[in-house]
């Protein structure tokens, strides 16, 4: 298909499982069959689409819809609920954490998606409803959407909680200047994280408990059990968060404290060092007079006062705790 139309198909009736055209989608979206239609949210003809073939839709859904901003919500609008969520985003190029939105308009005899990149999530539900696994119904569509989106979202938060623990050790037992650059890096990761599934766990519960006829016992159950999950993520992603947070405080006071003991160690040498220098460089002078020049041992002498003058210092920087 061309336009901004990315694919549509058929969820029941004779034409179950089929992908349809363009010019037969709008059909489908206004009779009783329930069709599925998926739109390229920044496609400059997806406005104007919505407007012409959707226009027995509530105004505030169709501007929702369409709206640049974003954020994880569940809004019943009428006989449809309105749903925005967000999954990770698996696009060449792209962190994950920056994750794709999702918007949904569904009622019994539509669905509505539209997002601005691929979703793989989206692609999985084509892919099943060509080979006759796919939802039959709205509500039933819903909970595998979320289902699915929350899928790919638990195997990145498990890595970050690996490495998190990884980098507990590193930090304790090898502090080091880019474990700083690696924990900032994932600190980021984890808010950015948390900024978009924190709503989404509020999206899903109204989703739950919205009383809408398509929604049946066992899509809300489906749906209770993605939204448990998200939740327990969700939590995961706080406790990251607050123990990146200790782990750059411990790693700047290791950091911290290391530089401190060399400039101690400098601090004392120079202590140790500057009577030694001017003692030298008086009797470094080269003019007349100078004690002992002419005496055959005066260096020998002269050197046995200096070491007397450093063990003499190190006593009394003992004495005062320097060492």
């Amino acid at each position: 298909m061309t336009g901004c139309i990315r694919f549509s198909y058929a969820l029941d009736g004779p034409e179950a499982g089929h992908r349809l055209s363009a010019e037969r989608t709008p059909d489908v979206l206004r009779d009783d069959t329930l069709g599925w239609v998926h739109l390229v949210a920044d496609h400059p003809e997806t406005p104007a689409w919505i407007a012409r073939n959707l226009d027995y839709l509530d105004p505030s859904a169709q501007e929702a819809l369409t709206m640049p901003a974003t954020r994880s919500r569940a809004t019943r609008i009428g006989d449809g609920i309105l749903v925005i969520l967000r999954g990770v985003n698996t696009n060449e190029g792209r962190d994950p954490e920056d994750m794709v939105s999702v918007r949904v308009w569904a009622d019994a005899n539509r669905i509505v998606t539209l997002s601005r990149q691929n979703v793989v999530a989206l692609g999985d539900i084509a892919d099943a409803l060509e080979a006759g696994q796919g939802p039959e119904d709205a509500g039933a569509f819903l909970a595998s959407l979320a289902a699915r989106l929350n899928a790919r979202l638990e195997p990145l938060v498990a890595d970050l909680d690996m490495e998190t623990d990884s980098l507990e050790t590193e930090v304790i037992g090898t502090p080091d200047q880019k474990l700083r650059h690696r924990i900032v890096t994932m600190r980021l990761q984890v808010i950015e994280l948390y900024r978009h599934t924190a709503p989404q766990v509020s999206a899903l519960s109204d989703l739950e408990h919205a009383m809408l006829p398509f929604l049946d016992e066992a899509d809300r159950l489906h749906i209770s059990e993605t939204r448990q999950s998200l939740t327990r993520q969700t939590e995961n992603l706080v406790e990251m968060r607050e123990s990146l947070a200790v782990l750059r405080e411990e790693l700047s006071g290791q950091i911290s404290d290391r530089l401190n003991r060399h400039m101690y160690i400098l601090a004392v040498i120079s202590a140790i060092c500057l009577p030694l220098g001017i003692l030298t460089g008086l009797f470094g002078i080269n003019v007349g007079g100078m004690p002992g020049a002419d005496h055959p041992h005066a260096f020998w002498i002269f050197s046995g006062i200096l070491v007397l003058i450093i063990c003499l210092q190190l006593l009394i920087l003992r004495m005062v705790r320097w060492m």
